[in-house]
């Protein structure tokens, strides 16, 4: 592999179920790239299959990185990420190979590209306590404090965004500051502009949706409610990011006797198709630096991407 490739990186986004794995894979194999996870579910070593992460035969195929590295009981942050994925891309520009960043998270790729806030770490007595106080009072009752406590984080979160609501109610009981005031300060870009090809597959609505669906379906034959059951049987605090990925609430409502099994299926289709509706919005207005792309013209722009980064060094 020729040294151009320890300077520029190629970053693969786009809404869930659009294709971006394949692709990632197609190009580590073309170009002796590796491929880096950027997505905030597939980072949790219990949900291989519930986010449709690579099998294991596409990770023997090339290397890949940041894949079920962390336990479901951690409460894993963007910062965590970041700091995972620098030590990783330090290793790659190291070996000579090309950094293949692939995923659906926008906040990853906000960081990587443009810096991250430094929140300070949340005594686990203040998490807690918090926690309690919304177990016990409620969503409403805790946001209504917050409104008291910073007004201004207060009025940009929805009434009912218990795990936002929470979050911002920790900083400012533990830093006595406001979660936007820690929001303009932090970290410089992993990836200055002009150091990265970035490209963001965009399906059409209507054939995603129904690769959505389908992949779904596939998933719970491919054993995903025992997945599941097993992460269930854990009793990690519901609020938990790995706790939420999308169909994980459905599906324990379902072990619990509240759902048939159509009716969790349902549910997990439909929050999936909202997420995907969700990532078009965010990356258009977020990220305007990525390419938008149709996933049967991307094997062109990857070829382009590819050879713009032998030719970088």
């Amino acid at each position: 592999m020729s040294e151009g490739h320890s300077s520029k990186a190629v970053l693969i986004a786009g809404p869930t179920a659009s294709g971006k794995s394949a692709l990632a894979l197609a190009l580590a194999l073309n170009a002796g790239g590796v491929v880096i996870n950027a997505d905030s579910m597939q980072v949790y070593r219990d949900l291989r299959i519930i986010t449709a992460r690579p099998t294991q035969d596409e990770e023997a195929r090339v290397p890949h990185r940041l894949y079920g590295h962390v336990d479901a009981a951690v409460n894993f942050s963007a910062g965590a990420w970041v700091s995972d994925a620098t030590k990783v891309l330090d290793e790659v520009r190291a070996d000579g190979r090309l950094p293949i960043f692939v995923g659906g998270t926008g906040l990853y790729f906000k960081a990587m590209t443009a810096g991250l806030s430094v929140v300070p770490p949340i005594p686990v007595e203040v998490r807690e306590g918090v926690r309690a106080r919304l177990e016990q009072n409620g969503v409403e009752a805790l946001h209504a404090e917050l409104a008291r406590r910073d007004p201004r984080a207060a009025e940009r979160l929805n009434l009912r965004d218990r795990t936002r609501i929470a979050r911002a109610l920790e900083v400012v009981e533990a830093t006595g500051r406001s979660l936007l005031d820690w929001h303009h300060e932090g970290q410089p870009p992993l990836l200055p502009e002009g150091s990265f090809q970035a490209v963001f597959l965009a399906p059409e609505r209507d054939e995603l949706y129904a690769r959505i669906d389908a992949r779904f379906d596939a998933m719970l034959r491919a054993g995903a409610l025992d997945e599941v059951e097993l992460l269930a049987a854990r009793g990690l605090d519901p609020l938990l990011p790995a706790m939420k990925a999308h169909g994980v609430p459905a599906l324990i409502r379902h072990l619990r006797g509240e759902l048939s099994l159509e009716e969790a299926a349902m549910i997990g289709r439909a929050d999936t198709r909202h997420y995907a509706k969700r990532q078009f919005t965010w990356f258009r207005h977020q990220l305007p630096q990525f390419e938008w792309v149709k996933p049967e013209e991307a094997r062109g722009w990857l070829t382009a991407a590819a050879q713009a980064a032998g030719k970088s060094g």
